[in-house]
């Protein structure tokens, strides 16, 4: 029988302490490396294109180039446009324009103002050669401000009507105001239609805001659509007068 050695048995448990610690440290090992490529199949399972994934799967919708839009230009000419010979154009001859006023199918009878309005009688006569329109006889004719009460003397101004070979009312006709007044030039434009207390066919010029005594320094004259005249110009007289500082004229077709 042999001797007890104690330095062997004092060696014994070392010796297992040590072969127990390097297990544990590859069990650790083996455990963080199972962590480890756990981990890496769920990266790749969720994103299955991701770098480190050997065999990453086609992907199922692929990436189309957005398309830019290209504006073409209207006036862009082809690489060979070559410009068409310009051939001079023949001179026609145009026809002038001729003016047919408008006529109401029906007679206008005017309003009844509150002062009396003159109504002279239609005795004009149709002058051959001559213009289309004239003014009827008696006129003009100067009365009392009827129709802008509200100012009384604080006005002066011309009115009228045009009036067709049957009486009646011709609306759309230009009416030109013209002359002098006070010394100075005065000239304006209006149209037959736009001063309907005067009748249908109706026109208006207020000249001052007071009288003022002038001899046949103004007129006023009918023009067509293409500022043809219609009728000769008509010089009036104004006055310093408060019970004549309303010049009335009206026109007539006689052609």
């Amino acid at each position: 029988m042999d001797a007890f050695d104690y330095a062997d048995a004092q060696k014994a448990p070392s010796a297992r302490r040590t072969v127990g610690l390097v297990w544990n440290i590859l069990t650790i090992l083996v455990l963080l490396l199972t962590l480890c490529v756990g981990v890496a199949f769920l990266v790749v399972f969720i994103n299955p294109q991701v770098s480190f994934n050997p065999f990453k799967p086609p992907p199922t919708t692929p990436e189309l180039p957005t398309p830019t839009p290209t504006i073409k230009s209207v006036f862009q000419l082809p690489p060979t446009w070559t410009p068409a010979p310009t051939l001079e154009p023949m001179a026609t001859f145009t026809p002038k324009p001729t003016f047919t006023p408008y006529y109401s199918p029906t007679p206008y009878v005017p309003p009844s103002p509150t002062a009396t309005q003159p109504t002279p009688e239609n005795t004009t006569t149709p002058v051959p050669g001559g213009m289309s329109f004239v003014v009827q006889q008696g006129m003009p004719k100067a009365i009392a401000n009827i129709y802008h009460l509200e100012v009384g003397c604080n006005w002066m101004g011309v009115a009228g009507r045009a009036s067709s070979l049957n009486d009646a009312p011709v609306v759309g006709l230009f009416v030109q105001l013209g002359g002098t007044l006070e010394g100075r030039p005065y000239e304006k434009l209006s149209m037959t239609g736009t001063a309907t207390q005067y009748g249908q066919s109706g026109f208006e010029f207020q000249l001052a805001d007071h009288t003022i005594a002038t001899k046949g320094t103004l007129w006023v004259q009918l023009l067509d659509q293409q500022n043809l005249p219609l009728s000769d110009r008509v010089y009036f007289d104004t006055f310093a007068d408060c019970e004549k500082n309303l010049i009335i004229i009206y026109f007539q077709q006689v052609k």
